[in-house]
């Protein structure tokens, strides 16, 4: 971990919050629950114990791995329905497969995203391909799920690539840090994932030591997660660590720091940073479907036992 680096960071446009911006204070740190998804693989609940006003529009993330295969054990998710909402899969580490049935897919590896927007709805499996599955190997990735506003729920679904090779490199002031922009504006740059909802997701390297502060937008919300290392946030220098999440309260800046001394197995402190500008509307999630009401939700789950979101492809049966 990263797959997508550069040699040197000095080479990159440079980044930095003007010197009177307001730095968000820390408002909580949570530490996400382990379990299980799809056929087995274990996920971190990155957003688990958040209230959702916290994290409107971002609805939930799993960190996914980080876990060394041994062959035969690589394990995904069986064709599964969607709805109402954007799926966003990081992947750092390894190779998947995704198919729907509105006819996106493709192969992410180390480095690239997938974007799916569900949107009125379908059909999708994400599996290790078949050489994986053979010869074990790593795995460590994330799934954020994004909202979607009430008058964009029922869109016809989407679906982007996003080569690791796309995402916009930037880096710190003073080379200490590394910033992937996968999606959103930060500074006049702009990352290549194209939203609905308004927002900004980056994965950022810290060296030990280095500290972060990043312009933020003051209408969106900011959080942070750890996934791997360790560090604080804000200018009272809140401690959080791998498998931690940090939701940060107003202002126009932002500011990560890595402690002097990392783990050895990750040298750095890898962080995802995530912003976006709130929905306020009513939200009600049950399982795979996200909708504004109860009867929508009704409705979602209707389609899907009656086939109107998608069928699986006769060769996947």
């Amino acid at each position: 971990m990263p797959a997508v680096t550069v040699e040197n960071p000095l080479t990159l446009p440079r980044v930095a919050a003007p010197v009177a911006a307001h730095t968000r204070p820390v408002l909580a740190v949570a530490t996400a629950p382990s379990g299980f998804e799809g056929e087995g693989f274990p996920v971190r609940r990155a957003f688990a114990g958040i209230d959702y006003k916290h994290l409107d529009p971002f609805i939930m993330m799993d960190q996914m791995g980080e876990v060394e295969y041994a062959p035969g054990e690589p394990k995904g998710t069986p064709w599964h329905p969607h709805r109402g909402f954007e799926t966003v899969t990081y992947l750092i580490d390894g190779t998947f497969v995704h198919r729907d049935s509105h006819g996106g897919g493709g192969v992410i590896n180390d480095g690239d995203t997938q974007w799916m927007t569900a949107g009125s709805g379908l059909l999708h499996i994400e599996a290790p391909p078949e050489s994986l599955v053979m010869s074990g190997g790593l795995f460590h990735g994330l799934q954020l799920w994004v909202n979607l506003p009430k008058s964009d729920k029922m869109m016809a679904p989407r679906y982007q690539d996003i080569g690791g090779g796309q995402v916009k490199l930037l880096t710190s002031g003073d080379g200490g840090a590394l910033l992937r922009l996968i999606a959103g504006d930060l500074d006049g740059h702009q990352g290549p994932g194209i939203t609905h909802t308004p927002i900004t997701m980056m994965h950022v390297t810290v060296n030990p030591g280095a500290e972060l502060t990043l312009p933020w937008r003051k209408d969106f919300n900011a959080l942070a997660y750890a996934l791997a290392g360790r560090g604080a946030a804000g200018a009272e220098g809140r401690p959080f660590r791998m498998g931690q999440a940090v939701v940060f309260g107003t202002g126009d800046s932002i500011t990560i720091r890595a402690d002097e001394s990392q783990e050895s197995r990750s040298p750095n402190f890898e962080v995802v940073l995530l912003g976006g500008l709130p929905i306020r509307e009513p939200m009600m999630h049950y399982g795979p479907f996200v909708m504004n009401t109860h009867a929508e939700l009704a409705q979602a789950f209707e389609d899907f036992q009656a086939g109107r979101l998608g069928k699986i492809p006769a060769d996947e049966r």
